[in-house]
């Protein structure tokens, strides 16, 4: 995956620019790279989108101190800077959100059917939780969504019998007017939406009875969510194209799924590490020996324990955590043993007679520091 750029060398301004020069910066970049203006260049629409992602930054001023002060790791999005809040971005939120900023300027709004306004469907949330064994894998998970769907009547057209539209009046099928004003700098001319069809360019002679004209009605859908192994608490997943279907044929929104964990009775998470708390007898602390340590897996590792091992000794098993989400990273997370030893709290007549017989011993008693921290460690088990 290719590395940001940082926006501020994508826009072309400096740090200290004010709103109306990025406003201006942008306006330049956007239509030298427009789509319109470089057909099938896939290349020119990366441009394009990383210039608006830029600017949906960069002219908010509590994202642009965010980024500022945290570059990408800011705290947009759940797990991750982006301009778009760690949803996908696609063409038509970018012409939605800022194709005012060209009007009368040789393009119509910017919109993606030529200068008409196309509907877009509002999107859905969803909450998802999974366990630490879905996340390790990645899962997908399936959902019955009520939301609304294009009509079958009118095939989405809002007209009765699917057909039946004619050309606005109004704005004679463009979606937009042309208001001229007279200023102090002479003639001026700005674009806005058509009131009449609502920038469509097209109005219904007969509306569809099942719909009443919207071309969507109420309904239910099986989706099918992939989720990407290694999320976490508090991410969102975006899929694009599930939401609610657009009026009259246009885009549907998207479902936004947002990540909750489940509590895991063996491991705790921190970041993509494991952590296990092995909890060893004393002989074996003692003596040494090997131990078997549970895998997120579901499968067991030896590990070989050295004689003498005190409490609260770390292990770290490289690359046996979680992996990283794609795109936030690579590899896996370790998993982190600490060990601590088990003290019985009671003792049979023959248990005591043993002990007391090491009581007097050199290396039972040990050096006075290890002594006293080794008594600050067992005292709890003593309570």
């Amino acid at each position: 995956m290719a590395q940001k750029r940082d926006y501020y060398e994508v826009l072309g301004v400096a740090k200290t620019a004010s709103e109306e020069e990025i406003k201006k910066a942008y306006r330049q970049i956007a239509i030298k790279y427009h789509p319109d203006r470089n057909p099938g260049d896939k290349q020119a629409e990366e441009k394009f989108k990383e210039a608006a992602e830029a600017y949906n930054v960069l002219h908010d001023p509590q994202k642009r101190q965010q980024y500022d002060q945290f570059g990408f790791a800011g705290p947009m999005g759940g797990g991750g800077f982006d301009g778009f809040g760690g949803a996908s971005m696609n063409m038509d939120d970018i012409f939605s959100m800022f194709g005012d900023i060209f009007g009368g300027h040789g393009f119509s709004g910017f919109s993606r059917r030529g200068g008409r306004q196309q509907h877009r469907g509002s999107d859905l949330r969803l909450k998802v939780r999974l366990t630490l064994e879905e996340i390790n894998q990645g899962v997908t998970k399936k959902f019955k969504v009520r939301k609304d769907i294009t009509c079958s009547h009118c095939h989405g057209t809002g007209a009765e019998g699917g057909s039946g539209h004619e050309s606005c009046p109004t704005c004679h099928g463009s979606g937009v007017i042309t208001h001229t004003t007279q200023s102090i700098f002479g003639m001026m001319q700005t674009q806005g939406v058509c009131p009449t069809c609502q920038g469509e360019g097209q109005i219904i002679k007969d509306k569809c009875k099942q719909c009443q004209g919207t071309g969507v009605v109420k309904g239910e859908e099986v989706v099918e969510i992939n989720i990407p192994a290694g999320v976490a608490e508090g991410m969102v997943v975006n899929v694009p194209g599930k939401g609610n279907a657009g009026h009259h044929g246009g885009v549907a929104g998207d479902i936004q799924v947002f990540i909750e964990e489940e509590d895991n009775n063996t491991f705790v998470r921190d970041g993509n590490d494991l952590i296990y708390n092995l909890l060893l007898d004393f002989p074996t602390a003692a003596l040494g020996g090997e131990v078997d340590i549970p895998t997120i897996e579901g499968k067991t590792l030896k590990v070989k324990i050295d004689s003498g091992t005190q409490p609260g000794k770390t292990m770290r098993l490289r690359s046996k955590g979680l992996p990283a989400v794609q795109g936030y990273g690579s590899g896996r997370g370790d998993l982190v043993v600490n060990i601590s030893v088990y003290v019985p709290k009671t003792l049979s007549r023959d248990e005591r007679k043993a002990i007391e017989e090491f009581k007097d011993s050199d290396n039972f008693k040990g050096d006075r520091q290890t002594k006293d921290s080794i008594f600050s460690r067992f005292k709890n088990y003593f309570s």
